[in-house]
């Protein structure tokens, strides 16, 4: 008898332990969920009154390509680097830009900080002059592994578009055309010539987090 009390003691502990551990994980798992939720609300808003705010709208008919560039006003606002604008904030952050990738539905503010904590929150401006400038830009985005910022950037192809908007109000349209894998360690795209005009260069990890996905796109004809 006392040894099936002692077992019956050890069973409910157990059993109370595994009911504490699962409570704890639904906890957990349920407040990531609410956490992406609120996250996801905060950057629509965010989006919504940026583009209000500069009379754009997320849609092709307001996109500027490389022959509408002798349309704009002033032509040396894209060629040179456009005008600041309004200097607008996500979450703490100075946000330099938006970014729309139509094949994975990417939407979301680029700030100006190369921080954990900046890149736990949107996509950054890793290096370069900044969006629509001339030269080359590069955006950097953690791949979560769940939809999130750059997760999908390996589905991205050669001849896929990528909206780049700036605080100036200008909409540039950008054709893929470059994809490859490379080491952490490699840093040579960052720097290269762009012949006068606007570049980006999106970076990721990979799955694995052992190399990291390039993208190169060009403003578009």
């Amino acid at each position: 008898m006392l040894i099936d009390s002692k077992y019956s003691k050890v069973l409910t502990v157990l059993l109370i332990v595994v009911i504490i551990g699962i409570v704890g994980l639904l906890g957990f798992f349920g407040w990531q969920v609410l956490s992406g939720l609120f996250s996801d609300r905060d950057k629509d808003e965010f989006m919504a009154e940026y583009r209000n705010e500069l009379g754009i709208q997320a849609e092709e008919e307001n996109e500027i390509t490389s022959g509408d560039l002798n349309l704009i006003t002033d032509i040396d606002q894209v060629q040179n680097g456009g005008t600041s604008g309004t200097v607008k904030q996500y979450k703490g952050f100075n946000v330099l830009g938006t970014i729309e990738i139509p094949r994975t539905g990417v939407d979301l503010p680029i700030l100006d900080a190369r921080t954990t904590k900046a890149l736990n929150t949107s996509c950054i401006l890793q290096y370069g002059p900044g969006p629509n400038q001339v030269g080359n830009t590069v955006i950097a985005g953690h791949n979560y592994r769940n939809g999130k910022f750059f997760s999908d950037n390996y589905k991205i192809e050669n001849g896929d578009t990528i909206y780049i908007t700036d605080n100036s109000g200008q909409r540039l349209k950008y054709v893929v055309y470059n994809k490859y894998q490379t080491t952490p360690e490699d840093a040579d795209y960052m720097d290269r010539d762009t012949n006068g005009k606007p570049e980006i260069s999106l970076t990721t990890c990979t799955d694995d987090s052992k190399a990291r996905i390039i993208i190169w796109a060009k403003l578009a004809e």
